[in-house]
């Protein structure tokens, strides 16, 4: 029995850190704070018919230093050029237990966003922009694929989700020296704060774990997000920098995915465990379906990522710190249509050194039962 009951918590805290892939803007790559459906169940495979499962996710970063492709520009900080971010943001997710195989749920964010730059205000003073309010909602399901002895040495889900256009995608801030007098305006800010991308997509995810045996568990947790619609009408005015950037007047609505995994280990000292994995999360340079015109940063980032967790009886608290090992800012559309034997392009984009993602849950059981019968 006491094997079973270490069993439990190990697969119960291990499945909280599947919660914590939800994936930030790491910067100027705009990589939108929610993961696939199933990530945020948290205590997905515990969870029996009909039972609850409340969380909530706090995420921050600062990103600042700029890369071109995988070689970074130090002097973009020498200069007191460089474009620096902040991104605070919360979710709300919810979920629910139709079957001990079967869940649903419905995923709220919220964001906070300031951005500080140079070159959108004329190149000759430093501003901020900002950005604030509810993020795209996600609703979807998820399916466990084993059960019962199936089931001893670790399990899968496969999950898909509707993104729904909640956030708002023509979010706009005071920008100065800008007119054509030199005086401010009102206009969209960066794509990458923006609260919402403007198109309805499909994420399709899935999650698993795996038991190894002297108490470490494999985890790994992946999704990508199929964005249909090519634009979505809100104005970069990045043309007006120069006329190479003319496809770029209109912000796409960009795809993105991201893979996370690693290894856990209960200490089982008063619910205590930790993790040590690896994620990779980015915005692809093309869309799997739609056109690929209009404005993005494609990039991604490869992380090293230590985590923590705290359980006690339904509730566990868990912190995780993705730190970056490699960030590429890979070249766009425009970058390649625009290079020529003499002009090679490739744009730059800033990304953060680390996230600070926060996580807190709560389960709701319809009774109190043994934990020895939940396997």
């Amino acid at each position: 029995m006491e094997n079973k009951y270490s069993l439990l918590i190990s697969c119960t805290i291990i499945l909280l850190f599947l919660s914590e892939i939800k994936v930030n803007a790491q910067g100027c790559v705009a990589i939108r704070q929610f993961s696939g459906i199933g990530n945020s169940l948290n205590q997905g495979e515990l969870l029996q018919q009909g039972e609850w499962n409340v969380l909530t996710n706090y995420r921050y970063f600062r990103s600042f230093r700029h890369f071109k492709g995988s070689h970074e520009e130090p002097d973009r900080i020498t200069n007191n050029t460089e474009v620096i971010n902040w991104s605070h943001s919360v979710d709300l997710n919810i979920s629910y237990a139709f079957t001990d195989r079967i869940y649903g749920l419905v995923s709220l964010p919220f964001v906070y966003n300031e951005r500080s730059s140079l070159y959108e205000h004329g190149r000759t003073e430093r501003h901020s922009s900002y950005s604030q309010g509810i993020a795209d909602m996600r609703i979807g399901a998820g399916y466990w694929l084993l059960s019962g002895d199936k089931a001893t040495n670790g399990n899968m889900a496969i999950g898909a989700s509707i993104k729904l256009p909640t956030g708002d995608y023509n979010a706009k801030s005071t920008f100065y020296n800008v007119s054509e007098s030199g005086s401010q305006e009102r206009r969209p800010v960066d794509q990458s704060i923006q609260p919402g991308d403007g198109g309805f997509g499909l994420i399709l995810d899935t999650q698993g774990l795996r038991f190894l045996g002297k108490e470490f568990v494999l985890y790994y947790d992946g999704f990508y997000l199929i964005n249909p619609r090519t634009t979505n009408g809100t104005r970069t005015f990045r043309e007006t920098l120069s006329p190479v950037l003319s496809n770029e007047a209109i912000m796409a609505v960009p795809d993105q995915f991201a893979f996370r995994t690693g290894i856990f280990k209960s200490l089982f000292v008063h619910g205590l465990g930790i993790s040590l994995g690896g994620r990779v999360e980015g915005v692809p340079v093309k869309d799997l379906f739609g056109g690929d015109e209009g404005f993005r940063r494609p990039g991604y980032v490869i992380s090293i990522e230590p985590g923590f967790s705290y359980m006690i009886r339904n509730f566990t608290i868990n912190l995780n710190v993705p730190v970056a090992l490699y960030r590429n800012r890979t070249r766009s559309v425009t970058d390649i249509a625009a290079t020529t034997p003499d002009n090679y392009r490739h744009g730059d984009a800033a990304f953060a050194d680390y996230l600070l993602n926060v996580g807190l849950a709560w389960r709701f059981v319809k009774k109190e039962t043994s934990p020895f019968n939940q396997f």
